[in-house]
């Protein structure tokens, strides 16, 4: 049996809420440029509310040149006017707080944009100078300076290292990007890079966000001596899990706890669950996303292990886990769970091998899956995250055009990894609509990624109006999930098989047969409350019934 610790006091928010990822450039788009915008998502506030959500999560939208898609930050202090600037984030703000949703905000705190004021200076400066203090500038190794300090490589592809070329034409100093060339990464042992994001916190909790997700949390602290790699093509514990982020991550909650309402911090930690566990240690983070169970195949002991290993290493933390399916990094669950016959692998990431596989896909097996996996998760203790389209059962594209693909990882790859735009492709509205409904309407430009003709068959239009539709059961499940009592503690029931899985919180046990005939239900169980479906896979919550 297992029990979340628990501070006492009345029981905060954010320990079993459900939250909406919006990719804002992919959600809605109000004026019409092609481009998702704050207005857009405004405008449909009632959909998001309509789900039974509890807050959303937005993706960057900061000024920003866009090389990541928003994720090489050039100015952390304000919105991007391309999303409709301030102005239109007071609206959103305000309309989210009117129907009870808190609303989170993306951080990205390893790297910023080349074109942030900060990398700008620090180009023009000299080597040593107190300007590229911030960043890892770092001398080339062999004649000339010409090698990179060290054998590290991107995670987007290619090295980690960029190097600069003086005004004068000569070349001089590297510097350090986990990812992309046009995302410098800051050096957070220079107390300037701290102190300028101690106050980007300060400044949108002011303004009233509830939290933020923090993006690569685990990955802003290097290991001081940039060593070597004995496998540059392999993973690098080098650049992630250093002692040093627990220290900032102290520091961030004394300013979130300083305020008087209950704010959030979110770690985006792909480690596994004991070590992923340690950030929400008492003092640091209050939820970390456990990114295992999104890697596992769809299979009952895959599911098993993953959940039972989170849970175990719980037992030192004070937060909760932060359970997700589906983002704007992986391939949708519909595709990955329902891939029949992948291809051979264009990419040595471990992680893309696991999130990303490409191949033949049947959407209804898919789908099927899909459902089932996510009235699983819901009934787990914690909080979970459902990324925009998920609740319309939308797969990947995987047919973009490549003259239309934009992800970084596209280009430094060598055109051999297709990268994440298939999961960002704008959302279907109307079917019978031009953009399917995701621009204002005749004139509007063309979405920013092409939407497949197919995408009809998913639109909200025709998903409102069918009984029999994902959308109705994601409203379905969460109007469900009130009822379960978040306190619960978590207790696996034995099926005496290995194709299906239980567990019981509380009063409600769930019911997961992942092959093999569906698992007959046990009278204690009671009767069921919701189920994803009519067959296999299938998973199904009772409800015991009180006895007088």
């Amino acid at each position: 049996m297992y029990e979340l610790p628990t501070p006492p006091g009345p029981r905060s928010w954010w320990r079993d809420s459900v939250i909406y990822q919006l990719y804002v450039r992919s959600f809605a788009d109000f004026d019409g440029d092609g481009i998702g915008d704050l207005d857009g998502i405004a405008e449909r506030l009632d959909h998001i509310a309509s789900l039974g959500v509890d807050g959303l999560w937005l993706n960057p939208c900061y000024p920003s040149p866009n090389r990541d898609g928003g994720y090489d930050v050039a100015d952390y202090t304000v919105v991007d006017e391309r999303y409709g600037g301030m102005a239109a984030f007071e609206r959103l703000r305000d309309g989210a707080h009117a129907r009870g949703l808190k609303l989170l905000m993306d951080l990205v705190p390893n790297h910023c944009s080349a074109d942030h004021p900060w990398f700008r200076r620090a180009v023009a400066a000299r080597p040593g100078s107190p300007e590229r203090g911030v960043f890892i500038f770092r001398d080339g190794r062999g004649p000339d300076g010409a090698q990179p300090p060290n054998n590290w490589r991107s995670t987007f592809g290619g090295p980690a290292w960029t190097r600069l070329t003086g005004p004068d034409g000569v070349p001089e100093q590297w510097y350090l990007h986990s990812f992309d060339a046009s995302q410098p990464d800051f050096d957070w042992s220079d107390p300037r890079v701290g102190a300028m994001f101690d106050d980007v916190l300060r400044l949108w909790f002011e303004r009233g966000v509830d939290g933020f997700r923090i993006d690569v949390a685990y990955a802003m602290v290097k290991h001081p001596d940039l060593p070597d790699l004995d496998n540059p093509d392999g993973e690098n514990p080098y650049t992630w899990n250093q002692p040093g982020v627990h220290q900032i991550f102290r520091r961030w909650r004394g300013i979130a706890d300083s305020y008087g309402r209950e704010l959030t911090l979110l770690g985006e930690v792909w480690l596994p669950p004991a070590d992923a566990a340690a950030y929400i240690r008492p003092g640091e983070l209050h939820q970390v996303f456990n990114f295992d169970l999104l890697q596992q195949p769809f299979e009952a002991k895959a599911f098993h292990a993953s959940i039972t290993q989170c849970l175990e290493a719980l037992k030192e933390a004070e937060g909760v886990p932060a359970w997700t399916l589906n983002s704007h990094d992986v391939h949708r669950a519909v595709t990955r769970y329902g891939l029949t016959r992948a291809e051979p692998p264009a990419t040595a990431d471990a992680n893309a091998l696991r999130t990303r596989a490409r191949g033949e896909v049947d959407v209804a097996l898919g789908v099927a899956r899909a459902k089932a996996a996510a009235l699983l998760v819901l009934a787990l203790p914690g909080t979970h995250y459902l990324y925009q389209g998920e609740e319309l059962g939308l797969p990947e594209v995987l047919d973009l055009p490549d003259d239309a693909r934009q992800d970084p990882i596209w280009e430094r790859s060598g055109h051999t990894e297709h990268g994440r735009d298939g999961s960002r492709v704008p959302l279907p509205w109307r079917a019978d609509a031009e953009n399917f409904g995701f621009g204002p309407g005749d004139g509007a430009a063309a979405a920013w990624l092409p939407q497949p003709s197919w995408f009809a068959g998913f639109a909200v239009d025709r998903q409102e109006t069918d009984t029999g539709s994902v959308l109705a059961f994601y409203r379905e499940m969460l109007r469900a999930r009130r009822d379960l009592d978040p306190s619960a503690p978590f207790e696996w029931l034995e099926l005496g098989r290995d194709d299906a899985l239980a567990f019981r919180r509380g009063a409600h046990t769930c019911v997961t047969t992942f092959a093999g005939p569906p698992v007959a239900p046990r009278p204690e169980w009671g009767p069921p409350v919701i189920s994803s479906g009519s067959g296999v896979p299938l998973t199904t919550w009772h409800r015991a019934v009180p006895s007088r």
